[in-house]
C-alpha cells in the first residue's frame, strides 16, 4: 500500500470535475500486492473528488529493459472512490470492467521496437510492477508526469517454499521445481516450442500448484543425430521425473506448447515406455513423419515455406503450411493409440499453424480408434497461437529466428480481449484437469 503526500488540484486547470484535494490521495492494491501471476488483484483509489477523471496506469521494465504498459480511463464515484475491479474503464488499452486489465493488456512503450515478447527468465525474482494514478485521461507522456500516488506490485512465477534444482543426468538438460512440503507429488514433463532454449516459468508456476514439474531443454535441431537418439531423450526425461524420490511414479503428466505439444502426442503415442497419466496440448498437432528426426521435420516445413504468406506489415503467416491435413498415417501420429487422457488447447485465430483442422483430424482418429473418450478440447474464437497462463500480455507478432538462422517476425494470431479471456479460461480448466487425473485429494497450493 502507497500514501502519496498531501496533494493539491488547480482548480482552474484541467477538467472542471477536479478541486482541492485537501487529504491524502490513497492508491492501495488491497488484495494480493504480492501474489502468484496466475492470482487476481485488487486495486482502489481513495480520496479522490466526486466525478473526478483519472488515468490508472502500469508500467514494467522487463529484464531486457524494454517498457511495457497498460491504462485505463476512470471517473470517480460519489464518495470519490476508484475500483479497477468494480468500476468501468471508458477507454485505454482495455474498456469495461475489467479487474485484471492492467496487466493483460501491457504492450511495449511507443518507440519500442517491433516484435518484442515478454518472457521472464529468473523466476527466483518477481515480476515488478509499478501501478499509478495520473489526474485526467492521459493517452500518452507517463514516464514525463508526474504521477498523483504510485503502488509497486509483485508478481510471481515461484511462490515461497518451492524448489529449484537445475538438471544435468543422463544426457538430459533442464529444470526441476518440487513444491513445498515433503512429498511425494505427482510429475510433470513441461516442454516448450520451437524457439529453443530453457523456459522455466510454466514449470516454476506448476510447482507453485502442487506439481514436481521440469521444464526440458531442447536440443538444437541435429544436435542428436537419429530419430531413435531424440525419442530416446524424451523418454529419459519423462523418467527422470517418473523416478524422483519425491514424485508419485503413477502420477506423471507430459504438458507442451506447439512442437512440444507435438513432441507431447507422439511420446503418448509411439512410446513403448513412456506412460503419462494425462497430457495437456497446447497449440499442437500430430503431422509427424513417422521416424523423422526433428531437424527432418524442419526440412519438410522448408520445403513447404512456398506457403508461408505475408500480412500487410510483412509478418510471417505459416498456418498453410499445415494444410491440407494429409490422410497418410505415415504423416503424421496415430493418436488412435492414445491410453490416457488429453486435452487440447487451440485458438481459432492461430497463424502460426492449422491447430484447430488439427485437432479435429485427432477428434476422428480418436474416434474410430475407439478412444475419443479420453479427449478434451478447448477452442477459443480470436485466441492466438501463444496461449500462456493467465494476465499474460498477448504476443499478436513476435522475433523469431528459423533453423536457417533468418530473423523474421512470426505473426502468431490473437485479439487482445478475448486472447487474454481465452488464457483465464484455458489456465483454470488445465489445473482442474491436471488436478482430477494426478491427485486422488484437493491440491495442496502454495501461496504468497
Amino acid at each position: 500500500m502507497s500514501l502519496s503526500e498531501h496533494t493539491q488540484f488547480s482548480p482552474d486547470r484541467g477538467t472542471d470535475r477536479l478541486q482541492q484535494i485537501t487529504t491524502p490521495l490513497q492508491l492501495a492494491e488491497l488484495q494480493n500486492c504480492r501474489a502468484l501471476v496466475d492470482e487476481n488483484f485488487k486495486v482502489v483509489v481513495k480520496n479522490l473528488p466526486p466525478g473526478c477523471p483519472v488515468t490508472l496506469h502500469s508500467l514494467h521494465q522487463c529484464e531486457d529493459k524494454h517498457y511495457w504498459e497498460a491504462y485505463g480511463h476512470y471517473t470517480s464515484n460519489h464518495r470519490g472512490t476508484v475500483s479497477v475491479t468494480d468500476d468501468l474503464s471508458f477507454g485505454g488499452t482495455y474498456t469495461g470492467k475489467e479487474a485484471m486489465g492492467l496487466l493483460w493488456s501491457m504492450r511495449p512503450v511507443p518507440g519500442s521496437r517491433e516484435g518484442l515478447r515478454l518472457r521472464r527468465r529468473n523466476v527466483c525474482s518477481p515480476l515488478l510492477v509499478n501501478i499509478s494514478v495520473y489526474r485526467g485521461h492521459v493517452v500518452e507522456g507517463f514516464r514525463e508526469q508526474a504521477p498523483l500516488a504510485s503502488s509497486l506490485t509483485e508478481r510471481w512465477y515461484m511462490a515461497p517454499g518451492v524448489q529449484r534444482t537445475q538438471i544435468r543426468e543422463k544426457g538430459v538438460r533442464g529444470t526441476l521445481f518440487l513444491p513445498p512440503g515433503p512429498g511425494p507429488f505427482p510429475g510433470m514433463l513441461d516442454m516448450w516450442g520451437g524457439g529453443g532454449g530453457l523456459v522455466e516459468y510454466r514449470s516454476a508456476l506448476l510447482g507453485s500448484h502442487g506439481y514436481a514439474s521440469l521444464a526440458l531443454e531442447y536440443f538444437a535441431p541435429g544436435e542428436l543425430k537419429s530419430a531413435d537418439l531424440e525419442f530416446n531423450y524424451f523418454e529419459t526425461a519423462f523418467n527422470i521425473v517418473k523416478y524422483h524420490p519425491q514424485v508419485m511414479p503413477d502420477r506423471v503428466g507430459i504438458f507442451g506448447l506447439s512442437i512440444g505439444a507435438v513432441l507431447t502426442i507422439l511420446l503418448a503415442a509411439e512410446s513403448s515406455f513412456v506412460k503419462p497419466s494425462c497430457c495437456v496440448c497446447i497449440s499442437g498437432n500430430h503431422l509427424y513423419p513417422r521416424g523423422a528426426t526433428i531437424k527432418e521435420v524442419h526440412q519438410v516445413l522448408n520445403m513447404k515455406s512456398p506457403k508461408i504468406r505475408l500480412d500487410e506489415n510483412n509478418y510471417e503467416i505459416w498456418r498453410d503450411m499445415g494444410l491440407p491435413i494429409p490422410d497418410d498415417l505415415a504423416h503424421k501420429i496415430d493418436v488412435g493409440r492414445i491410453h490416457c487422457p488429453i486435452m487440447l488447447v487451440n485458438g481459432h485465430d492461430d497463424q502460426s499453424w492449422a491447430t484447430v483442422e488439427s485437432s479435429d483430424d485427432m477428434a476422428q482418429m480418436m474416434r474410430a480408434a475407439g478412444n475419443l473418450h479420453l479427449l478434451t478440447r478447448l477452442h477459443y474464437p480470436d485466441a492466438g497461437h501463444l496461449i500462456e497462463p493467465p494476465y499474460t500480455p498477448l504476443f499478436r507478432a513476435t522475433k523469431f529466428v528459423k533453423d536457417t538462422k533468418e530473423k523474421v517476425i512470426l505473426l502468431w494470431g490473437g485479439q487482445t480481449k478475448p486472447h487474454s479471456d481465452a488464457q483465464e479460461d484455458s489456465w483454470k480448466k488445465i489445473l482442474a484437469f491436471l488436478e482430477q487425473n494426478l491427485y486422488s485429494s484437493p491440491t495442496l497450493k502454495a501461496k504468497m
